[in-house]
Order: C-alpha cells, then structure tokens, then sequence
C-alpha cells in the first residue's frame, strides 16, 4: 500500500479538523445557530483579505467569481485590458469576450510579468478603459504578478482593478484596503485548505460605485442583491453550508497562525522547492517573481513532463500537476500551498529524484532534498 499525497496547485490537502467540521449533521441556513456560524465567517474572511468591506462568499468555483467581477462592474462594449501571461489571463479574456466587452490584451511571454510601468501607459495612452484585469499568482506557470505596483496606476484613472487571488488569498500578502485594489476574487481549494465549492468577491467603493451603472445580465451572480442579504447575516440563496462550516474552523486556524506567519510559512515552502528542483539540474519556469503557491519546473531536455506526473502517480501515489494550454509536456508543477509543511516538500523532492532516475535521467541522490533542508535551517 502506497500514502497518497495530493501536491498539485488545486485541489489542495484538507485539514482533518476541517473534514470533521464538514462531517457534522446538516444545519439549516435560516437557523440561529447558521446565523451565528455566518457572523463569524464574515469577520474572518475581513481579516483574511485585509479589507472592511464585505466579502461575499457564493457557491461556485473560483471562476465563478471571476464572472461575478466581470459582470457586475462592467458593461457591454466597455474597453478593458486584461494581463496575459498565462492560462488564468486567457480565462479573463474568455469572460470578458463572453460578455461583449472589448479586450486589450496586455501580453507577455508565459513565465514572464507584464511590468505596472505598461498598464501605465496603456492607460494613458486609452484613458477610456474600465478596468484592469490580472491575476495576483498566475498558477500555471508560478510567477506572482505586481499587483501593488498595479494599483498604484490604476487608482490615479477611472479604470477598477480586478484581481483573480484564486491561488494567492492566504497564501501571499495581498492587503486589499492598504493597495488600493478595487476587485479580489478567490476560491476555496487552495489557501483556504477546503474541498472546491466556494467563490469569494470582495469589491472597494470604486467598484460598488460601478455597480450601480453596469448593465451585464446577472441573476444567481447579482452582488448588489448579495450585498443586501449579507450585510443582514443572511445568504442570498442557499449556501453551501458543509464548507462554509469548514470555513469556519479554517479561519481561526489561519487567526491562530497569524496572517505574516502564515505567508512566511509559504515563501519558506516555496523557496524550498526551489532550491530543491534547481540543485536537480532543472530550471525553473518562472522568469519573473515566483509565486509562493505553486513551483513550475522544466522538465529535462527531451522528456515528456507529462511522463513525470505520471511516474509521480504510478510510482508514488503523489498527485502533482503538468503544463496546462502550450504549456503542456514543457513543464510539471508542484503545489505547496493551504495545509502543506516542510516535510511535504522534502517527499516531493525525494520522489522527482526516484522518478528523473527511472526515466534515465542522471540524479545527485540527496541533493534536492539537502538543498531544501538547508532552505528549512536557516533561522527564520
């Protein structure tokens, strides 16, 4: 019998604790006990996304959220660039063109960031833009974009800011209130360490403002009316109670962590991983700041990544994730977000040694997991 492991960027590991709250008998959500459990989640989720507005969690994927953004703060034909490095960017862009808006993509090569000095002058140079699409960590390809340098841009024009923190939220520092941010959306399978299901959307006063001129069509997604029922410590319509209990005691795992704790915890992992793959002899796929989520590598001159992952599987019984899009058999990513410690990273690293070897690659035995220990020793 070989432990399975879940080390892919989503779905991620779900605390115990966390699958033995979930696992209480059903409550109704027009209950006081909800009433209270829901009070509760809203001061936490404040917390967790460093703002005092309210963040409206929906029973949906984190996609889900992004379309909520979209269409509650824009109208159709409004011009808006969208940051494109990677396949979340492409997925804005899919939503936006859904709905009749008219994209300017701000591209760059997957691996790469698109520097805040370019939205600057894309603002500039179209000062009708609406808003300013992107990502916070671009899982698939682990490069964390400027978000702050972002907002510093965008809050001097008319145009919001919407940032995925799909694969961020509780995991890098994302203070939405002190940036600036007007949008951040987010999902529950990552930082969060709960089961897929829940979508987040948090809007400042620029973007409520907006609300009230977007003309999208919105029924189930309308954040206005969600608004309305939230700040009464009701759910618009019937929530997802199971992980909204999970939530819960997510929250004040996060709370007794400590929210800089918690994303020193992260870089720490990631750094880890780092140093692990590049004492390997590979390279890393990110080009620009790397995200502390997720760790994309290149898999070696003339192998297949698609080949790893599944030795990962077969041989291991370890979950991790491939190349996604163009992306596909160049590179495999490791997650090390949520409920992940140092020991996950030293199993992975073990494992991709064991698997470059059986697929006659040339491995330094240790030497990915003696790079990462050093990482862990060093005084935090």
């Amino acid at each position: 019998m070989k432990k399975y492991q879940l080390m892919a960027p989503g779905p991620t590991p779900v605390p115990s604790e966390v699958l033995l709250a979930m696992a209480q008998p059903m409550i109704h959500h027009r209950t006081p006990e909800y009433d209270a459990l829901f009070a509760e989640v809203r001061a936490g989720l404040k917390t967790l996304v460093q703002t005092e507005q309210e963040v409206l969690p929906l029973a949906c994927s984190g996609t889900g959220a992004m379309e909520a953004a979209v269409v509650n703060t824009l109208s159709a034909g409004d011009r808006v660039a969208v940051v494109r490095a990677g396949t979340f960017g492409e997925r804005w862009i899919e939503i936006c063109r859904a709905f009749r808006l008219d994209v300017l993509e701000l591209a760059a090569p997957f691996g790469q960031t698109v520097p805040a000095e370019r939205v600057a002058a894309a603002l500039r140079a179209e000062p009708r833009l609406r808003a300013v699409l992107v990502q916070h960590s671009e899982t698939s390809t682990g490069v964390l974009h400027d978000v702050r340098g972002y907002a510093a841009v965008t809050r001097a024009s008319d145009a919001l800011l919407i940032v995925d923190a799909v694969s961020s939220l509780g995991i890098a520092d994302l203070p939405m209130d002190a940036w600036g941010v007007d949008v951040v959306v987010a999902g529950s399978q990552k930082g969060l360490m709960l089961p897929p299901g829940l979508g987040f959307c948090a809007l400042g006063d620029r973007a409520w403002a907006r609300t009230r001129t977007s003309t999208l069509p919105k029924y189930y997604l309308n954040l206005t009316e969600e608004r309305r029922c939230v700040v009464k410590n009701e759910a618009h319509f019937t929530p997802a109670v199971s992980i909204v209990v999970g939530l819960r005691q997510v929250l004040r795992m996060l709370e007794r962590e400590g929210l800089p704790n918690v994303f020193r915890r992260h870089d720490r992992l990631a750094r880890a991983t780092r140093a692990g793959a590049e004492a390997l002899g590979l390279a890393l796929f990110a080009r620009a700041t790397p995200s502390p989520a997720v760790t994309a590598v290149v898999a070696p001159p003339g192998v297949d990544s698609e080949r790893i992952v599944a030795a990962y599987a077969a041989a291991h019984n370890i979950t991790i994730a491939g190349g996604q899009g163009e992306m596909k058999g160049t590179l495999f990513r490791l997650g090390h977000m949520g409920y992940a410690a140092e020991l996950d990273v030293i199993v992975a690293l073990a494992a991709l040694e064991q698997v470059l070897a059986d697929l006659g690659q040339p491995v330094d035995f240790g030497a990915g997991v003696r790079a990462a220990q050093k990482v862990f020793a060093e005084k935090a």
